[in-house]
């Protein structure tokens, strides 16, 4: 069951209230952002849970219950474990919205949380890199991803007339994104990022210190093979133990080319790929 922090507000009156013209995505925490143009609504990676205590605890507010969104033509999933394919945060989106779910093979036969609900079969997509979804006015290009501890992990392009988007998912990096850097005209890309941390489980009664993300150097070095105009940081919030200040990212940038910036946002901060900066909520503007 979705706990929404913020009731029905965020969804109704700033993400689908939103006038947009162009390429627009709104961090939703974790990997999980929302994309929306004129013409179509993305969500990737949502995830709207409390986690996993005393495994893991979620540290910031979930913005929305995923009942209560009126748009979305699409789920697009990175890899299979719980924080990005979770049945409990997509299942309105397919069920209630026709939304088609696309994830790679991994997400659909090792569930990281077994789920009993299952894709209706026209809506269940199995992507793998290389694959080109087009979807109304916005062209999905599914590249390789390396996340050490998924089994399959993908990344997105997402290109649009105003400009393109690149997400990672869980990422570490991999010489594929040097390709992707050369391939395509990146203007923002969003990259996992955090800490070691010290991690229980609860299984074996034992706490371990653990690499979950990419570090600051790991972080920086994805961004010039990538090319970025506009690097996103992101998951650096979500959980007890492993988060990172995104700001010390500023420091490690200083002496390479790319990023050109760094935009740190928060839940709910909305980022327009042909507009520099961070918008935050109207109400913060009134």
């Amino acid at each position: 069951m979705i706990h929404s922090t913020w009731g029905d507000w965020f969804v109704r009156n700033e993400l689908e209230a939103a006038e947009v013209d162009g390429l627009s995505m709104w961090y939703l925490g974790c990997n999980a952002f929302a994309i929306r143009t004129p013409e179509t609504t993305l969500y990737i990676d949502p995830y709207f849970g409390d986690g996993d205590p005393p495994y893991v605890f979620r540290m910031i507010p979930v913005p929305m219950d995923p009942a209560d969104a009126s748009r979305c033509d699409a789920v697009l999933i990175t890899h299979e474990h719980l924080d990005h394919m979770h049945a409990p945060s997509y299942r309105p989106f397919v069920e209630d919205l026709g939304a088609d779910l696309y994830a790679p093979p991994a997400s659909w036969t090792n569930p990281d949380v077994p789920t009993d609900y299952e894709v209706p079969e026209e809506l269940r997509h199995v992507i793998e890199p290389g694959a080109v979804l087009e979807l109304d006015d916005v062209t999905i290009t599914v590249c390789e991803g390396n996340d050490p501890d998924a089994i399959d992990e993908v990344s997105f392009v997402i290109e649009h007339e105003s400009g393109t988007l690149f997400n990672s998912g869980d990422s570490r990096p991999t010489e594929a994104f040097l390709d992707i850097g050369e391939r395509f005209d990146i203007d923002v890309g969003t990259l996992t990022f955090g800490t070691h941390g010290r991690i229980y489980d609860p299984d074996s009664d034992a706490t371990t210190v653990e690499a979950w993300y990419s570090s600051e150097n790991d972080v920086i070095e994805m961004a010039n093979a990538l090319k970025l105009d506009r690097l996103v940081p992101c998951h650096y919030d979500m959980w007890k133990g492993v988060r990172g200040d995104p700001k010390g990212l500023v420091e490690h940038a200083a002496s390479f080319e790319y990023p050109h910036a760094i935009d740190i946002v928060s839940v709910g901060d909305r980022v327009d790929v042909d507009r520099p900066g961070v918008r935050p909520m109207s109400t913060l503007n009134q």
